[in-house]
């Protein structure tokens, strides 16, 4: 209740910031908001040619199932390293001004929703020009991404706490979302994961949200909602220890930036 408070309380600020990073985020760059869509086609080119026509994958339109789960990836792997650097990245306005500090993870988390909601216009153009077309489970896309919200939020929280008292958290994050990208089922099917493997992908919140989209654009049917309730349980778990976590953490924030 009291992060609602503070929410509607410094709602201007949130909405500020929010419509700065976004604006800002090619500012200066000539092609600009093009680029949202220009980094997501040139990964999907560089897989596909690697895993379609090098290890010749057996999954037909592979560059629309690629595509399904490399945009919303790209959104979970921003907020994550864009987080985790958030609370160190605003360091001297936190000196100087009070404000809630859990503005500025919920920040990024929603500015990359944004970014992310504009990306998937590239998922529509995959599955129409390819010929697999539209059907009327793309409604769930609204529901799998509050879902895929509600998870990067309570890693937010977690990541940009914790990185301001452990500051090479930054380096290994990196290194942990490479790793991570190639344990959730994005370049490959979870069909294709050995059964004493399978355990990787129940503890991943992605996995599930990956085939959720996946489900609804690829193959044009109704998500698995019980999959869907797992992550959702997944993101709340999160939400909450994410929350308490940035909560004890935040009273040195000042301290160690």
């Amino acid at each position: 209740m009291k992060l609602l408070k503070n929410l509607y309380n410094y709602r201007e600020l949130l909405k500020t910031n929010v419509k700065k990073d976004v604006g800002g985020k090619y500012k200066n760059s000539f092609l600009g908001v093009l680029w949202s869509f220009i980094n997501p086609l040139l990964q999907i080119a560089v897989y596909a040619f690697v895993f379609q026509i090098i290890m010749r994958s057996n999954i037909e339109n592979y560059a629309v199932y690629l595509c399904c789960a490399l945009v919303p990836w790209q959104y979970f792997s921003s907020v994550v390293l864009r987080g985790a650097a958030t609370i160190i990245d605003n360091g001297n306005i936190i000196k100087k001004v009070y404000f809630p500090r859990e503005i500025l993870p919920i920040s990024i988390v929603t500015s990359e929703g944004i970014n992310f909601l504009i990306s998937t216009i590239i998922i529509l153009g995959f599955v129409i020009v390819s010929g697999i077309g539209l059907s009327v489970n793309i409604f769930w896309y609204f529901l799998i991404v509050i879902i895929q919200y509600i998870i990067s939020l309570g890693i937010s929280f977690i990541v940009s706490s914790l990185s301001v008292y452990f500051r090479d958290l930054l380096h290994l994050l990196g290194v942990f979302m490479q790793l991570l990208f190639y344990a959730t089922p994005i370049v490959y099917s979870a069909q294709d994961v050995p059964a004493s493997f399978r355990w990787l992908l129940k503890i991943n919140p992605m996995s599930y949200l990956i085939e959720g989209y996946r489900t609804i654009f690829y193959d044009k049917m109704p998500p698995n909602f019980q999959s869907l309730g797992i992550a959702l349980l997944m993101g709340i778990v999160l939400c909450v220890i994410g929350y308490f976590v940035f909560r004890k953490l935040e009273k040195g924030f000042a301290e160690e930036i």
